[in-house]
C-alpha cells in the first residue's frame, strides 16, 4: 500500500512532518544488535531477524483507518511468511524477535503479528483436527483472530468471569458481554472463555465463535490514546455447535494460561521494541541538538540517562529471552518468568520513554513526533495480558509456592 501522509497522531512509522523514512532508517543505527549473539539464540533466529529488519525497512503503513491498515498488514504479513510463525509449533523467541522488530518500526505492525497468534493460541495448544483447520486461514491471512477474555466486571480476575454458556442438547447457547477485546469487530474468529459450571477457575471453558455467529452483537468500538482495532460485545442467545467447546469441558481457566505462558514474554518484548526505538531516537537528538554551545551529548547528566536507557533496555531483553529460551527448552509452565519479563519490561519501557520525550524537549510532544506516538503506544502495555499490579501478585505466589 503506497504511503500517504500520516494522520496526526499517526505511529512512527508514518512519514510525518517529523522526518522522512530514510531518517527512520538511518535512526536503526542507533539499535544495539549484539544481544543476537546471546546463547539464547541459534543461527535460525539471528537469519530471521536479519530477514525481518530488511523487511520492515521496505514497509508503509496508512494509519487513517485503523480496522483497514490491520487487514492490510495481516495480509501482507502472510504474503512474506511471517504469520507461519503464528500458529503451528510455536517458538517463543521467535514470537519475541518478530514482535520486538515490528514494534521498533511501527506499533500497528506488531499489534496485527501479535493477535493472529494469541487469538488462535487456543486452537494451536487444545484445539481439535478439524478446528484446527481455521489455522491455515489465519497463517495466510484469509481470517483475522480475536483472544476474548476479559469482561466488564471481571478485567484481571478471570476466575469470575459472569459470561455463561449453558447446554441445549448437544449445542452450547452463549451469553454475556466481553469488553477491550482486540480485533473484535473485524475478527472472523474469537476463541471465547465463558463460565459453563460453578464459581472459580474450574467452571470455565473455551469455545470457538465464528466471527459471523447470529446473535454477536458489538456493542461499541472502543477508542484508544494508540488507535488499535477493540470492541464491547455482548453474545445474545449465541448457539454454538458442540463441537465448538476447545479442550475438555472446565479446562478454559487452564487453556488461557497456557496461552498467556506462551504470549505473556511476547508483550515484554514490544515494549523492548519500542524502548529500542527511543533510544535510538535518543541517540540521534543529543549528537545533533547544540545546547550552552556543544552538543547535548557532551552534558554529563545527558550521558547518564543514556547510560540508565541503556541498561534498562538490556535488563528487560534479558528477562524476556530467558522466559522465552525457558519455554522453547520444554518446560511445561513458565509463569514466574513469563511474568517477569512482562512486568519489568513494559515498566521500564514507559521510564524508558519518558526520558525520551524529555530529551526531546518541547519536539517531545509535538503531536505525531515518533517519540510523542511511542509515549501513546507504551502505555496499554503495562494493563493488558495482565497489569503491572497483577504480575506482581503472580510473581509473589510463584516465589512463596
Amino acid at each position: 500500500m503506497a504511503n500517504a501522509t500520516a494522520a496526526p497522531g499517526a505511529p512512527p512509522f508514518a512519514e510525518t512532518g517529523t522526518g522522512t523514512r530514510a531518517d527512520a532508517i538511518a535512526q536503526m543505527r542507533d539499535v544495539d544488535r549484539t544481544f543476537l549473539d546471546w546463547p539464547f539464540f541459534e543461527d535460525r533466529h539471528r537469519e530471521l531477524a536479519a530477514r525481518l529488519e530488511s523487511w520492515c525497512a521496505k514497509l508503509t503503513v496508512d494509519h487513517g483507518d485503523v480496522d483497514a491498515a490491520c487487514r492490510d498488514l495481516v495480509s501482507r504479513l502472510a504474503a512474506d511468511g511471517w504469520l507461519i510463525h503464528s500458529a503451528g509449533s510455536l517458538d517463543v523467541r521467535t514470537l519475541c524477535l518478530i514482535r520486538e522488530t515490528l514494534a521498533r518500526y511501527d506499533g500497528l505492525a506488531d499489534f496485527a503479528f501479535a493477535m493472529q497468534g494469541l487469538g488462535t493460541g487456543a486452537i494451536t495448544l487444545f484445539g481439535t483436527e478439524a478446528q484446527k483447520q481455521w489455522l491455515p486461514r489465519t497463517i495466510q491471512g484469509l481470517a483475522i483472530s480475536a483472544f476474548a477474555l476479559t469482561e466488564p466486571r471481571s478485567g484481571s480476575d478471570v476466575a469470575n468471569m459472569e459470561t455463561v454458556a449453558r447446554r441445549d442438547g448437544s449445542d452450547w447457547i452463549v451469553s454475556g458481554e466481553k469488553t477491550w477485546i482486540s480485533n473484535g469487530g473485524i475478527a472472523d474468529l474469537y476463541c471465547l472463555f465463558a463460565r459453563t459450571g460453578g464459581p472459580g477457575p474450574k467452571g470455565i471453558s473455551c469455545f470457538l465463535l465464528p466471527g459471523d455467529a447470529e446473535g454477536l452483537e458489538i456493542v461499541e468500538r472502543q477508542e484508544v490514546i494508540a488507535p488499535h482495532p477493540l470492541a464491547h460485545l455482548r453474545f445474545n442467545e449465541v448457539r454454538l455447535p458442540g463441537d465448538a467447546l476447545i479442550g475438555a469441558e472446565g479446562q478454559g481457566f487452564r487453556i488461557a494460561m497456557s496461552v498467556l505462558d506462551v504470549f505473556r514474554a511476547t508483550v515484554g518484548a514490544a515494549a523492548l521494541g519500542f524502548a529500542r526505538r527511543a533510544l535510538a531516537e535518543s541517540a540521534k537528538r543529543v549528537r545533533e541538538r547544540e545546547l550552552f554551545g556543544a552538543p547535548m551529548a557532551e552534558l554529563q547528566m545527558v550521558q547518564g540517562h543514556i547510560a540508565e536507557m541503556a541498561l534498562d533496555i538490556d535488563a528487560a531483553a534479558l528477562l524476556i529471552y530467558r522466559a522465552a529460551w525457558a519455554k522453547d527448552q520444554g518446560a511445561e509452565r513458565v509463569t514466574r518468568e513469563a511474568s517477569m519479563a512482562k512486568l519489568f519490561a513494559s515498566e521500564q519501557a514507559q521510564k524508558v520513554i519518558d526520558m525520551a520525550v524529555q530529551l526531546h524537549g518541547g519536539e517531545g510532544v509535538r503531536k505525531g513526533a515518533v517519540v510523542e506516538s511511542l509515549y501513546r503506544e507504551i502505555r496499554a502495555l503495562r494493563i493488558y495480558e495482565g497489569a503491572s499490579d497483577v504480575q506482581k501478585v503472580v510473581i509473589a505466589r510463584q516465589v512463596l509456592g
